[in-house]
């Protein structure tokens, strides 16, 4: 029997945005320069008559959700492919009810199937689309569907994720952990999130492996275009106080040298925090230790400032079950290409993982449920930037608003696309543009994300 709340989805429609980055991006072992975006609009339709749309957006960002040697052009062809298929299941076979519980269907059930049939149709005999791909595909619509059914029901979509509007409680969707004591019966997304968030929320900013550390670094060849190109140029502008250094994982000599360098940084500018990133390219957890412990030894007071580490290992933790508690013995370790869904998290903190870096890319679905589930079983939580520029930026800096992160929230796109959110800036200017350190959030209001913006 339809329910008074629920939405069921009536159509859809997707476009793709391409952007070219002002320098390039360094991380794990590839470079990004360009990107493509893919923005869903999804129409939905109420029992009381009632129709609404939502706008859900992603970038396509190949290299960290398919890393290969295969071409780039190769695999962006098959991810906005499949972008396609699933936007045929979004207009004709998505049922009704809450958003979360028809993007669970949708995201953990059909999208699986869809991806199992697409590679064995147009991947034969050729390096199959990773799951992870899948899901930044899938996470458009997804996002799409949250916004339109905060719409429909004329309410802020976090103050969706509680009853009377979910028809189901988190005991449909998580079990707990083993021998625990934790119990997801009765129980909302809602306990979980902080629904009154500040207006400002620490900013952190990525340092990329080929990022100049000062105009001393620069060659002459850098763009002309009034933005900083050097660290030391964006933290004086931004007032930065939070870096994330992205390193190599396979040189420890050059990941603790850049460590070092962007430490000396940090401390002449009082800089407060650090953290790593590895990008899923280390192997054996004492690479990363012998790095802490020579921090820890020689320069304290850097090693000090590192908040946490993440994601050093290969993503796909049940072909790589690496036991990595002597890490996180040293600093808080996070999980980031490894959580796709509540599921790895699980694994991960068996394996010995402490936190979980959300992203609004595996869908706000995964997000949610993830969440939940990680800080029900104690696990600490980031939320990470997939470098969003555009309409992307607000859904992700929300759900860091709302999570209840270790500190604050990443965003990057200014860094390397600035000029491309420059509409969205006009009506969000402090999501755009950090200052102090922090982003300004309190022009997102009204239904959905608030987006605030005609968008058609």
């Amino acid at each position: 029997m339809p329910v008074e709340n629920d939405i069921r989805v009536t159509g859809a429609d997707l476009r793709f945005l391409p952007i070219k980055t002002r320098v390039p991006l360094k991380f794990g072992a590839e470079t990004l320069d360009s990107v493509t975006c893919a923005r869903a609009r999804v129409q939905v339709l109420k029992e009381n008559g009632t129709c609404a749309e939502g706008w859900g957006e992603t970038p396509l960002s190949v290299q960290w959700v398919w890393p290969s040697r295969i071409s780039y052009d190769e695999r962006l062809g098959a991810l906005k492919a499949f972008s396609e298929v699933l936007l045929g299941t979004c207009n004709s076979e998505l049922g009704s009810g809450h958003a979360m519980e028809i993007g669970h269907e949708f995201v953990f059930k059909k999208v699986p199937k869809m991806l199992i049939n697409f590679n064995k149709k147009n991947r034969r005999n050729v390096e199959p689309m990773p799951w992870l791909a899948a899901l930044v595909c899938a996470s458009a619509f997804d996002l799409a569907l949250h916004d339109a059914y905060g719409i429909a029901n004329d309410i802020k979509t976090y103050h969706s994720y509680n009853f009377p509007y979910l028809n189901l409680d988190l005991g449909h969707f998580l079990e707990p952990a083993k021998g625990s004591r934790v119990s997801f019966a009765g129980k909302t997304p809602a306990e979980f999130l902080d629904l009154n968030p500040a207006d400002k929320i620490p900013v952190w900013h990525l340092v990329g492996g080929l990022d100049p550390l000062n105009k001393a670094e620069l060659n002459g060849g850098e763009p002309d275009d009034g933005y900083p190109v050097d660290l030391e140029g964006w933290i004086e502008k931004d007032g930065l106080n939070c870096l994330k250094i992205k390193l190599r994982g396979n040189d420890s000599k050059w990941d603790y040298n850049r460590v070092v360098a962007v430490g000396e940084i940090a401390e002449k500018m009082d800089v407060d925090y650090l953290t790593t990133d590895f990008n899923c390219t280390v192997t054996d957890p004492e690479y990363v230790n012998h790095i802490l412990d020579h921090l820890q030894s020689n320069l304290p007071s850097i090693w000090e400032k590192i908040l946490y580490v993440e994601q050093p290992f290969p993503y796909d933790l049940e072909c790589n079950r690496i036991n990595v508690h002597s890490l996180s013995e040293r600093k808080p370790l996070f999980m980031d290409e490894s959580a796709h869904d509540w599921k790895h998290v699980r694994l991960g903190l068996e394996l010995g993982w402490t936190g979980v870096a959300l992203k609004t890319c595996k869908t706000q679905t995964g997000a949610i449920l993830s969440l939940c589930w990680a800080k029900a079983h104690g696990m600490d939580l980031m939320v990470q930037d997939l470098t969003n520029p555009m309409l992307a930026q607000i859904p992700h800096v929300l759900l860091g608003a709302h999570a209840g992160t270790i500190l604050g929230v990443e965003s990057n796109s200014m860094q390397f696309y600035p000029e491309a959110s420059k509409v969205e800036a006009l009506t969000h200017p402090g999501l755009y543009q950090r200052r102090e350190g922090y982003l300004d959030i309190s022009t997102i209001t009204g239904s959905g994300f608030g987006y605030q913006m005609d968008l058609k």
